[in-house]
């Protein structure tokens, strides 16, 4: 994630406050100079750094911390209420039409912010919502902008309309809404026109946009990857057009993050959704405690929860746990799990959620050897490497693999046949282990934890 530099410097800070029994103001002033230093380091902007450990410090630097019985603890409490508060309290959505009334949303934002993609992703997300969203191609000059949009409102189930490269953004705008009308279609999506700045010919356009359809949700879409640049469109963006909220893509990069926790400070701009990835279902509402749990390593337990229930099937879930019951669980099984694990981004993306294991789950891929990460995600890719090299009937029964079969799955696999024989010993083991878990469920003395 955006934020793994941040996170594993705070931690560190942390950590040193808690190992201290008693807290002087030396020590919280200390800790706070850290603090400021890593968060500048992560592109936050200056004078929102310099505002927030201003406000940190007040409090904690107050009687009922220093003389509390825990307070490391304690300012750590403060500095993740103040990170919250920072990125704006409260979860916001984009504000729709009431009843069946028509709202229109304008996309706006920079040339490579990844806005045509997001502007697909939410309509996806409002199609799942039981929405008739409508997306509307007003970007007439970048090339294969529209076509782009079209493949992307394909796959998502979303009607496309466009009037091709010829005509006026504004003109397209209220045709669309003429066809939204007729068609039933109750959010009409504009997808506008980017450039490589801000120039007054696009804030001109967005202008006309405005004047010919009633525009109810004007969204930003900003690239973290630009750091400080981002937030400074974002104001640029609010002063001359004025936005109601923004979307930042690309927040599961290797970037520094400061963007997120600026913008909304900088614009007073609540941010909507993120983007946490290139698949069209990689678009997460943005949660400020959430992210701010994150952020100091504390893990994202309901968000990966709700991504479970997004992408994971109910029955097929129900099935595996009867099975693990019963000590049933197969090869086949085996697989399934790996693909939900693959549908829920990943085992890097799924562990940066956990508690204490966000700075080792988001780890940069880089140098690979030595990311436990990145081994971790090669060890699973040559399990299914051998799973595959297997027969469907060695799949459903592992008490079929002999020596010769093994072999051959070595083989196949391209692998050792010592890895063969670790990973069906390490799967029997599995087994027993559900077994006796399943016999302590039924007696009772045990909660089957799924």
């Amino acid at each position: 994630m955006a934020f793994d530099s941040l996170t594993e410097k705070l931690q560190n800070i942390f950590k040193n406050l808690r190992s201290k029994g008693r807290l002087t103001e030396d020590d919280v002033k200390e800790a706070l100079k850290e603090i400021k230093r890593a968060l500048l380091a992560a592109d936050v902007n200056f004078k929102v750094v310099k505002d927030f450990i201003k406000k940190v410090q007040e409090r904690a630097i107050g009687q009922d911390v220093m003389s509390g019985l825990n307070p490391g603890q304690m300012v750590i409490k403060i500095v993740n209420e103040e990170l919250v508060e920072l990125m704006g309290s409260e979860t916001t959505d984009i504000q729709l039409q009431p009843g069946s009334a028509i709202t229109v949303i304008m996309m706006a934002g920079l040339q490579g912010a990844g806005k045509t993609t997001t502007t697909a992703k939410l309509a996806g997300k409002y199609k799942l919502k039981g929405k008739k969203p409508l997306l509307v191609a007003c970007d007439v000059y970048r090339p294969a902008a529209i076509k782009q949009l079209q493949v992307n409102g394909e796959k998502q189930g979303v009607e496309v309309f466009a009037m091709g490269e010829n005509n006026k953004p504004a003109n397209i705008a209220k045709a669309a809404l003429e066809h939204a009308r007729k068609n039933g279609h109750n959010i009409v999506i504009l997808d506008t026109a980017g450039r490589l700045h801000i120039d007054e010919d696009m804030m001109g356009e967005l202008q006309e946009i405005k004047e010919a359809v009633t525009v109810h949700q004007t969204i930003l879409v900003i690239d973290a990857m630009t750091g400080q640049d981002a937030v400074n469109v974002a104001k640029e963006f609010n002063d001359k057009i004025g936005i109601d909220g923004v979307i930042i893509t690309k927040l599961d990069g290797d970037t520094r993050g400061g963007a997120a926790l600026s913008v909304k400070a900088v614009t007073g701009k609540p941010i909507f959704y993120a983007g946490m990835g290139e698949k069209l279902s990689d678009l997460e509402q943005f949660h400020p405690d959430r992210m701010a749990s994150r952020i100091l390593g504390m893990g994202d337990v309901l968000s990966l929860i709700e991504k479970a229930e997004a992408q994971i099937d109910e029955e097929k879930a129900r099935q595996m746990t009867q099975k693990m019951k019963k000590a049933q669980f197969d090869f086949d099984d085996y697989l399934e799990s790996m693909k939900q694990m693959r549908n829920m981004g990943g085992l890097g993306n799924i562990m940066s959620m956990m508690p204490g294991l966000g700075a080792m789950g988001g780890m940069k891929m880089k140098n690979l050897d030595d990311e436990q990460t990145a081994q971790a995600e090669k060890s699973l890719a040559r399990i299914e490497a051998m799973i595959y090299s297997m027969t469907p009937a060695e799949r459903r029964d592992p008490d079929l693999l002999n020596p010769s079969r093994k072999h051959r799955i070595a083989k196949g696999a391209g692998v050792d046949i010592s890895e063969v024989n670790r990973m069906v010993k390490q799967f029997g083991e599995m087994r027993k282990l559900m077994k006796t878990f399943g016999k302590s469920a039924r007696k009772g003395r045990l909660r089957f934890p799924f």
